[in-house]
């Protein structure tokens, strides 16, 4: 511990800020400058941060502020989940994170390449991601397989949470086609009727570990967290017989702690999930069909029309079911034109730099001859 942080009297007990998830990688970076604080909330510019105990609103230190957006950098930016270190009521750094959960920004489907590309950064420092899903009309095994992907980018653990089984004659059914689709990963399944579901959950929300829920509106992450907190702390809505979609009744994200010991994060609805990278998402959302594409006949075979190649003899054959290699197609493509989108960007930005360098060189020599 650092001697900044020791010679506060508030905070001689370490086991607060280690039930909050602090460990000895945040302790590295804490170099005495200022007290470590968690970011539980953030509204308009404000951060409501707690550092075990006590509470209180910051704002961002110009200096970082001015880093962040210079630079354009995500990392430097303080979101949700983050360790942070405090002068006063200013933060003057944000603490090297574990791991991130993002996605492309909303609205880039809109645009003319069907690709986001701006990153969001929704929170820091997870343990777990519940992908949320109701057993009503918001139940899609296709948009399962992309919150998988989105999860696994991020290089984070998902467990898949299905709610409202008390609205669905057979939900053992939905689990197994679940199972069939997100091979190895925790399903728990969810009633109004039945608490089975809800203590299952808890198993994640130990002394120190932080979740975040994801899926869309109405899938009842508000309902869940609160029957996991005991009392109502999160607003819920109904969901409209219409068109089958919820309210969005969380329009911000907070960090709240759970009386089993941890910390849970609710997302507003997301209705785009747009990837902010590719890191070997498809390739552990979808391991069946990488490892039937092990076996064709061609190293650098396409999976379209190619001769010996497993995955179509497996499509075929219906070990592989076509929609599943369909999604498979579409997010490869959705994640390769990404990453070609973003080395054009990164040689663009390469070419400029390159080019302003030669200017202002050619203007120094011009100068000289003066």
């Amino acid at each position: 511990m650092n001697k900044d942080f020791e010679s506060q009297e508030d905070f001689s007990d370490q086991a607060k800020l280690t039930s909050m998830g602090w460990d000895a990688s945040f302790q590295e970076y804490a170099d005495g400058a200022g007290i470590p604080a968690r970011v539980v909330s953030v509204n308009k510019g404000q951060f409501h941060l707690n550092r075990g105990g006590e509470d209180w609103l910051a704002t961002i230190a110009g200096k970082v502020r001015h880093k962040a957006s210079s630079r354009g950098a995500a990392d430097l930016y303080p979101v949700i989940g983050d360790w942070v270190l405090v002068q006063d009521t200013s933060i003057i750094k944000v603490l090297p994170r574990r791991n991130t959960l993002s996605r492309g920004a909303a609205g880039g489907f809109g645009k003319k390449s069907g690709v986001a590309t701006a990153e969001q950064v929704m929170a820091a420092n997870l343990d777990t991601v519940f992908i949320v899903c109701g057993l009503d009309r918001d139940f899609n095994l296709r948009r399962i397989e992309r919150y998988l992907t989105l999860v696994y980018n991020c290089k984070l653990n998902p467990v898949i949470v299905l709610t409202k089984a008390d609205l669905h004659d057979t939900p053992e059914t939905c689990v197994a086609e679940v199972a069939a689709v997100a091979s190895g990963v925790p399903i728990h399944l969810v009633s109004a009727k039945d608490t089975t579901g809800v203590l299952e959950i808890e198993q994640y929300l130990t002394s120190g570990k932080t979740g975040s829920m994801i899926g869309s509106s109405g899938a009842g992450k508000s309902t869940l967290l609160n029957r996991l907190y005991g009392e109502s702390v999160q607003a819920t809505g109904s969901v409209s017989k219409q068109v089958g979609k919820g309210k969005h009744t969380t329009t911000g994200r907070d960090l709240i702690f759970m009386p089993q010991g941890g910390m849970l994060i609710d997302n507003p609805g997301i209705r785009e999930i747009a990837f902010s990278g590719n890191d070997g998402g498809v390739e552990s959302t979808f391991e069946d069909i990488e490892k039937f594409a092990q076996g064709c006949r061609f190293s650098d075979c396409n999976h379209m029309h190619a001769t010996g190649c497993h995955v179509i003899e497996a499509a075929e054959s219906g070990e592989i079911s076509k929609e599943r290699l369909e999604s498979y197609f579409s997010m490869k493509r959705e994640l390769d034109h990404r990453t070609e989108r973003q080395n054009k960007s990164a040689a663009k930005v390469e070419k400029e730099h390159w080019r302003d360098i030669a200017m202002y060189s050619k203007a120094m020599k011009k100068k000289k001859k003066r």
